[in-house]
């Protein structure tokens, strides 16, 4: 069966719609609804973010597959920060997954997960707009989550690895 393309008139009320479907847990359909949107607006930066997004919301359900397909929606972003804040976005997401799945070691992992979106967050941050404080928040909430599970930090202070 082929696909039926969506009109240019029904992009705006498109993804407001894929929105929904995030916000209702369903982003297998919110996902499909962007890549809709970019068969006839491939540029679409709102659809592709949107879609980065619908792929981070499936982690829990095939890990590196999902990570695969986001990280190949960064290079079609056509901002710098926003290239390197979603990059963080992805690896935090793929810490809370990993510590969700948890597994022998997954609390390991997920820390080195954490400390990757950390550095894309401080490169975010460097070249954030004015009053975007975005990073800023992302990076805490990563501070936070290391503090939670890695006991030999104390809450609140990050360590950095060797190599740094």
């Amino acid at each position: 069966m082929l696909l039926k393309p969506i009109t240019r008139e029904g992009v705006p009320a498109a993804l407001q719609k894929a929105e929904r479907y995030r916000l209702l847990n369903e982003s297998w359909a919110a996902e499909s609804i962007c890549l809709d949107v970019l068969e006839i607006d491939p540029s679409n930066q709102e659809a592709l973010i949107a879609l980065l997004l619908s792929i981070t919301d499936q982690f829990s359900e095939d890990l590196a597959e999902s990570v695969r397909r986001a990280r190949e929606v960064l290079p079609r972003l056509s901002n710098e920060y926003e290239r390197a804040y979603y990059a963080g976005i992805i690896c935090e997401r793929r810490a809370r997954a990993q510590l969700h799945r948890g597994s022998l070691g997954s609390a390991d992992v997920a820390a080195e997960w954490f400390r990757e979106a950390m550095r894309w967050y401080e490169q975010a941050e460097s070249m954030r707009p004015h009053g975007n404080d975005e990073s800023i928040l992302r990076w805490n909430t990563c501070v936070r989550m290391l503090g939670r599970h890695e006991p030999e930090h104390a809450p609140g202070e990050y360590e950095p690895a060797l190599g740094e």
